[in-house]
């Protein structure tokens, strides 16, 4: 039986080894960078200082809406947006899953109903289009959701609305622990979110280098 020549032998070892040595370098730069994403999770609450025009949440999770609420209620800003809403729940049905007494709120309270993240940032920048004159003009937005999902939600929003001044609102939910790569099921919900982020910046890095729009 021939064997193979050496030169094709060596260029075959060469090519395996740089491949290697190029899954290597992938996966340590994939981990690094799961680390710095982790590092850019904010490890806790915000003390509220000073009031913006507008709240806006992101449904999805638990303890968004009650801390939007509970801003709305502190006087916080004049308007809530919830974004991500399912079909058909209107606004007197969603605060009184959250409150006792909701119509002093009702009146400053709007919905959408967006599915991601994405789709979040792309209608509440519609919802601020709407808002474009004073008094009721928008340049300033208190963001709410779970602290894992903000680096995600701010990239997404300061793409959408780059005129617009976001203060992130991290919320804590019990079962998403801070020292996350002790805990199995937080470690997914990390690591998915930071691969959900890295898609994210790659697209909307893509579609800037070339000008176009994000659809």
């Amino acid at each position: 039986m021939a064997t193979a020549p050496l030169s094709y032998r060596h260029r075959t070892r060469r090519f395996n080894t740089s491949l290697g040595l190029l899954a290597a370098a992938l996966i340590i730069s994939w981990a690094v960078g799961l680390l710095r994403f982790a590092e850019s999770i904010p490890p806790r609450p915000v003390v509220i200082t000073d009031r913006t025009d507008a709240i806006v949440v992101l449904t999805g999770g638990s303890g968004r809406l009650k801390a939007g609420l509970d801003l709305l209620a502190a006087d916080a800003a004049d308007r809530l947006f919830v974004s991500g809403v399912y079909q058909g729940i209107d606004v007197t049905t969603l605060l009184k899953m959250f409150r006792d007494n909701p119509a002093e709120l009702e009146n400053r309270v709007e919905i959408g109903n967006a599915t991601d993240t994405r789709e979040n940032a792309t209608e509440t920048a519609q919802w601020i289009a709407t808002q474009s004159t004073p008094p009721t003009r928008v340049v300033s937005v208190r963001l709410v959701t779970a602290a894992y999902h903000m680096p995600r939600s701010m990239l997404e929003f300061g793409h959408a609305m780059p005129n617009v001044e976001l203060h992130p609102y991290p919320v804590f939910p019990e079962h998403v622990k801070s020292d996350w790569w002790l805990w199995p099921g937080t470690a997914g919900l990390v690591i998915k979110e930071y691969n959900k982020f890295l898609f994210a910046w790659v697209r909307i890095s893509v579609a800037t280098l070339f000008g176009k729009p994000i659809q």
